[in-house]
């Protein structure tokens, strides 16, 4: 199994680790320490010796943070988790904070009168530190970098780096030699006056390089640095043991091969102007670098959106991903349709027979992230993980939500299916209904050229929005090629201001939860395209669905549904028979057909 049902949630280890953390700030003359989720790359999947947060609080969400001053610890987590916190984290220990509405520093100002505020400039951007330096201005508070980081400094058991194994992406795969990549945006360098740019993060210098890895769970990246010069050469620092010689074949002359413990010694003796990602790259590089008189630009690591934009060949050997993943996925909803009446399942059952189906094509090379499988009111849990000790059986009537994907070398896919177990009950398919009606709106939808994800955000909401209901997540996030299935710096986001450009891909989950009760969420992944002519022949874009797995159809009510969202459900169902009819077996042929009928 990829996926293993441990818990790594420890609860009640978070006090006594915490009194120490405070000791230790003590010794060192703090009077806080942030501790963040993310890693030196700013990854939102980290290492284990990454996992800081995790190991302080007890919470496992992929996103968030923890503030720790002498009276409080608040550990800050987004609508996502609101409901995962209150299970994770001991509430005399710690406070959960609602993020973003309320804002760290004005946190730590009414918590804390004077003081100061330790953090590591290694795993925080300079655009975080510098919005809450501005934050805390004109109070006695102050935030500074600390001389060591105080939660390695009490975590005894701390694990090693990690030294997955690297591997060549194929060229016919990626569409292009990591060769030409590196003169495209050698180009942009030379056109924008800049000697060098540095590159931070695994999944930009994975694609730059077109070479993939293991260093993190569910992400086939490779953890390193990298600097792209003016002239197309790289110099890449990395951990000399995960590459192999194919691997330095592969890379050639052109790419500089350094140990990672090289590279701060490396910015130093850098030539500017050099770019730097503000919003990316840990505040020590930049620090580093003017430190030394090396001037520092801020701008766009190059390899952000160029990697986003997915080529003809990757978009085609994304599409083929998805059919088999696809195929696997009817596969297992036909078996749980005959497995649940049964009463004998439970999430980690589902679990387990859905990475099965999966590994049956013989082509998964991981899972994309472990799969969320949420009975009845677990289903409300945004990013639930089953453990061992929060196994559910499935109920006789009620939802459950499995949102999973797989890693294949030729696409990361994503998908989610909420499906009935018996009969939920009408409101739950009125529930349903109106998710589906917002995936079915961003699908269908045709948006100006230049548009960024949040002006498209609220039609996957409106219905939801009509019946007072609503979700705490963004509607869609970008996906990688065969990389990280969570990818920037495309979203459908409220937040989101980048506009959306042929051949990213992202996904398309509308949702609603009931805490205690029930979650629904059901995701496609779509690619961006140039629409065809129509009217005035404005330019327009819009949408090709990736994903093709039909929906419960128990759930949908179809008096609800308008005309165009009816036929555009049935078209859909109809290209899923079409596309899926030949790679699904005898007897889940059947089955297909009766999913696939006209609602």
């Amino acid at each position: 199994m990829f996926q293993s049902f441990e818990s790594h949630a420890s609860p009640d280890q978070g006090p006594p680790r915490l009194l120490a953390l405070r000791a230790r700030l003590r010794k060192t003359g703090l009077d806080g320490f942030i501790v963040p989720r993310s890693d030196v790359h700013q990854g939102e999947y980290v290492a284990a010796r990454d996992d800081r947060l995790q190991w302080l609080t007890g919470f496992t969400g992929s996103a968030g943070f923890c503030i720790v001053l002498p009276e409080v610890a608040g550990v800050f987590i987004d609508g996502r988790y609101r409901t995962q916190v209150k299970a994770q984290v001991d509430p005399a220990a710690f406070t959960a904070v609602p993020w973003p509405e309320v804002k760290p520093g004005d946190w730590v100002t009414q918590k804390l009168s004077a003081g100061k505020v330790g953090f590591d400039p290694w795993l925080h951007t300079a655009d975080e530190v510098e919005r809450l330096k501005a934050a805390l201005e004109g109070t006695a508070v102050t935030i500074c970098p600390a001389a060591e980081n105080p939660v390695d400094a009490i975590w005894s058991n701390q694990p090693g780096a990690a030294v997955g194994k690297a591997f060549v992406h194929p060229v016919e795969l990626a569409g292009e030699s990591h060769a030409a990549k590196r003169e495209r945006l050698a180009e942009g360098l030379r056109a924008a006056g800049q000697r060098a740019a540095v590159i931070t993060l695994p999944d930009s210098l994975c694609w730059l390089l077109n070479i993939r890895g293991a260093d993190v769970p569910k992400n086939p990246v490779v953890q390193g640095f990298a600097v792209l010069w003016e002239d197309g050469r790289v110099d890449l620092f990395v951990n000399p043991a995960k590459l192999d010689d194919t691997v330095r074949a592969h890379l050639g002359d052109a790419v500089a091969l350094h140990p990672v413990d090289a590279f701060a010694m490396a910015l130093s003796g850098l030539t500017g102007p050099v770019r730097v990602d503000k919003g990316t790259a840990p505040l020590a590089v930049s620090e580093i670098l003017r430190g030394a008189g090396v001037e520092v630009v801020w701008g766009d690591d190059p390899c952000r959106l160029p990697k986003a934009c997915k080529n003809a060949a990757e978009i085609a050997a994304t599409r083929e991903a998805h059919l088999r993943d696809g195929a696997a996925m009817v596969e297992f909803l036909r078996w749980l349709d005959e497995a649940s009446p049964s009463g004998a399942l439970t999430e980690i059952s589902v679990v387990q027979a859905l990475e099965g189906f999966r590994r049956a094509t013989n082509a998964l090379h991981d899972i994309s992230f472990d799969t969320i499988c949420g009975a009845g009111p677990n289903g409300a849990i945004m990013h639930y993980r089953v453990t061992e000790d929060s196994n559910r059986p499935l109920g006789r009537n009620e939802l459950l939500l499995v949102d999973s994907g797989g890693q294949y070398v030729d696409g990361t896919t994503d998908i989610t299916r909420t499906v009935a177990v018996g009969d939920p009950g009408r409101e739950a398919r009125e529930c349903y209904t109106r998710v589906l009606q917002g995936l079915i709106a961003i699908s269908r939808v045709r948006f100006p050229k230049g548009l960024p994800g949040r002006d498209i955000d609220a039609l996957a909401r409106f219905n939801l929005w009509v019946a007072g209901q609503d979700y705490d997540h963004g509607t869609g996030h970008g996906v990688g090629a065969f990389l990280s299935v969570h990818e920037g710096p495309q979203r459908i986001s409220r937040v989101s201001e980048v506009p959306l450009q042929p051949g990213m891909i992202l996904s398309n989950e509308p949702g609603y939860y009931r805490e205690g009760a029930f979650g629904i969420r059901l995701e496609n992944l779509i690619v961006v395209e140039e629409a065809a002519a129509l009217g005035d022949n404005r330019a327009q874009m819009a949408f090709e669905t990736l994903t093709f797995v039909p929906f419960d159809r128990r759930l949908i009510l179809r008096e609800e549904l308008s005309p165009a969202e009816l036929r555009w459900l049935d078209t859909y169902h109809a290209e899923v028979l079409e596309k899926l009819g030949n790679r699904v077996s005898g007897a889940t042929l059947g089955w297909l057909k009766a999913a696939c009928a006209p609602i």
